[in-house]
C-alpha cells in the first residue's frame, strides 16, 4: 500500500541529459505531490530501518510520545543519511553480509518532540550516525537486528583528537555533532564528515564548539573502535567527504565546504594509507578554479584550524554551495553537487578529472555531468559498476516536485525513486552483490508550520499519531 508505481503519471518521467543547458523537473508537479512514496517500475522497494528502530539489543521500543537520551542513544536517529556500506571477510556460512553507516545530520525539535519542546540531551543522542549489520536473506537485505558491528554515535560518544592540534584540543573529546557525510575508505576506514557545529550546539548547551567540524575516523568493523578526529584534515563546515588511493599509495581525501559560496578542499597523506594514523600528516589544499581547469593550491601551515578564512586568504575562487561528493573509480574523477541558488537558480553536477591520472595531481580538468534543472542536488554516490546516483533535497519544498533518487547510465539520468512529502534523498549505496540501493527518505513531513501533531505526511506508517519517521529504503530490480 504504501509503494505506488510511476505507471501512473509517465508524462513525468523525463530524462535529464548530461551536459544540456536545462532539464524538467523530475516528478509531480504542484501542491499535490503525494504523501507517499514513489518507485519506478520495475524496482521492489523496502523499508530496512526508522527513526526509533531498535539499533542495539538493549534499545526500548520506540514510543516518540516518551523518549529520553539512554533509549534514543540505542535507536535509529531522527535524520538519515546514507554513508556508505563496509563488506566484512566472507564467513564460513556464505552469507553475504554488510555494514552500513548512516548519519544523523540534525534534529528539528518542532517534528521530533511533543508540542515541539527542545529536549537537549535528548536531541544530542538523536543526532550523530549508526551502523547496522545487513545480511542477504530469502532474496533480499535485511537488517540483523542486534548486529555485533551495530552501534549507535552521539553526542556523548568517546572520541580521541588526534593530528598536529589533538593535544590543543585535549587529546580526548565526548561527541560527534552534525554529521553531515562522509566514505568507507579504500583501507578500510569509515570517515565522518562534521558540518557546523552551531547548528547544534546551542542548543545542547555545547560552549565550546573546537572539537567538532573535524572529520573522524575509526574501524566500522570493531564495534569497540574509538573514532579519531584528524585534525591534520582540517576544520570546516562540510557536506561530505570521500577517498581514494594515490598512485604510490598515500591517502587522497576530497572534502565539499557547504556553505553559499563554499571551496573544495583536499588532503593527501604524507605517509601510505595503510600505516596506522596515516591521516595524522600531510598537505591540505583548495580548489582554483581557472576556466576548465582546477588546481589544488597548498594552504599554509596553520590553515587547519578554519579551512575557510585560509582559503579565502588565498583568493580561492568558492562555489555554489558544494554539497554531495564521491570519487568515481571506474571513472577516475571526482564527482560533486552543486546545489545552485547563489550565482544560479538550478543545482549542477560536476566532475573533476586529474590530469596524468592520479589523484594527487596538482591539476584536474573540469566538466559539467548535469547541467541545471535539478532542483538541489545534494548527494552523489558512484558505484563499482559505472552506475551514478544523484538525489535531491529541497528542505521541505515540496509544492514544486518530490526529491527524487536520479540514476545516470550512458546517456541520461532517470528517476527510479521519489521521496514521500516533505521528505528529502539522503544518499545511496549499493549493496556488494550490485543487486540492491540502499537509500534514505530524510525528514518526511516537513513544511512551513508543520509540527509533531500536525506534519505534511505520517509516513511510512500513516498511522494517526504517530509522527513521520526518516527511513532506510531498499530498491531492488
Amino acid at each position: 500500500m504504501l509503494r505506488r508505481s510511476l505507471l501512473a503519471a509517465p508524462a513525468l518521467l523525463p530524462v535529464l541529459r548530461p551536459r544540456s543547458a536545462t532539464a524538467q523537473a523530475p516528478l509531480a508537479q504542484g501542491p499535490g505531490v503525494q504523501q507517499g512514496d514513489v518507485v519506478a517500475p520495475g524496482w521492489r522497494r523496502d523499508v530496512l530501518s526508522r527513526w526509533g528502530d531498535r539499533v542495539t539489543f538493549d534499545a526500548p521500543p520506540f514510543n516518540p510520545a516518551i523518549v529520553d537520551a539512554e533509549g534514543a542513544s540505542a535507536q535509529f536517529g531522527w535524520d538519515a543519511r546514507v554513508i556508505g556500506l563496509a563488506a566484512p571477510p566472507v564467513a564460513a556460512d556464505g552469507v553475504a553480509r554488510a555494514v552500513l553507516a548512516v548519519a544523523h545530520p540534525t534534529v528539528d525539535a518542532a517534528l521530533a518532540f511533543p508540542g515541539g519542546r527542545e529536549r537537549p540531551e535528548v536531541t544530542g543522542a538523536l543526532q550523530g550516525a549508526t551502523l547496522l549489520n545487513l545480511e542477504f536473506q530469502g532474496g533480499r537485505w535485511i537488517v540483523v537486528d542486534g548486529g555485533f558491528q551495530a552501534r549507535r554515535l552521539t553526542a556523548t560518544t568517546l572520541c580521541r583528537a588526534a593530528g598536529p592540534l589533538g593535544q590543543a584540543l585535549g587529546g580526548a573529546v565526548r561527541g560527534v555533532l552534525a554529521v553531515n557525510g562522509g566514505c568507507v575508505t579504500p583501507w578500510g576506514t569509515l570517515l565522518l564528515a562534521e558540518g557546523d557545529p552551531n547548528t547544534l550546539a546551542p542548543r545542547l548547551g555545547v560552549a565550546q564548539t573546537a572539537p567538532y567540524g573535524w572529520i573522524a575516523e575509526f574501524d566500522p568493523l570493531d564495534p569497540q573502535a574509538v573514532p579519531a578526529k584528524r585534525t591534520a584534515l582540517g576544520r570546516a563546515v562540510r557536506g561530505d567527504a570521500t577517498a581514494v588511493l594515490a598512485r604510490d599509495t598515500r591517502a587522497v581525501v576530497f572534502s565539499t565546504q557547504r556553505l553559499p559560496s563554499g571551496f573544495l578542499f583536499r588532503f593527501v597523506s604524507a605517509a601510505p594509507a595503510a600505516e596506522p594514523d596515516a591521516l595524522d600528516a600531510g598537505q591540505l589544499s583548495v580548489g582554483v578554479q581557472q576556466g576548465n581547469r582546477l588546481r589544488w593550491a597548498p594552504l599554509p601551515a596553520g590553515a587547519a584550524q578554519d579551512l575557510g578564512e585560509a582559503a579565502r586568504a588565498l583568493g580561492a575562487a568558492p562555489f555554489d554551495v558544494p554539497a554531495g561528493c564521491d570519487w568515481d573509480a571506474r571513472g577516475n574523477r571526482l564527482l560533486v553537487c552543486l546545489r545552485g541558488g547563489v550565482t544560479r537558480s538550478a543545482g549542477s553536477v560536476i566532475a573533476l578529472r586529474p590530469e596524468g591520472g592520479d589523484p594527487a595531481a596538482e591539476v584536474f580538468a573540469v566538466e559539467t555531468v548535469v547541467a541545471g534543472g535539478l532542483a538541489n542536488p545534494d548527494t552523489v554516490t558512484a558505484a563499482r559498476d559505472g552506475r551514478i546516483l544523484i538525489g535531491t533535497d529541497q528542505g521541505g519544498a515540496w509544492q514544486a516536485a518530490a526529491d527524487t533518487l536520479f540514476q545516470l547510465q550512458g546517456p541520461g539520468v532517470a528517476p527510479i525513486y521519489a521521496a514521500a512529502r516533505g521528505a528529502g534523498i539522503g544518499g545511496a549505496a549499493v549493496t556488494p552483490d550490485g543487486r540492491t540501493i540502499v537509500t534514505a527518505a530524510r525528514m518526511p513531513g516537513r513544511a512551513p508550520g508543520a509540527s509533531f501533531e500536525r506534519p505534511a505526511t505520517r509516513w511510512p506508517e500513516f498511522t494517526p499519531g504517530v509522527p513521520p519517521r526518516s527511513a532506510l529504503v531498499a530498491l531492488t530490480r
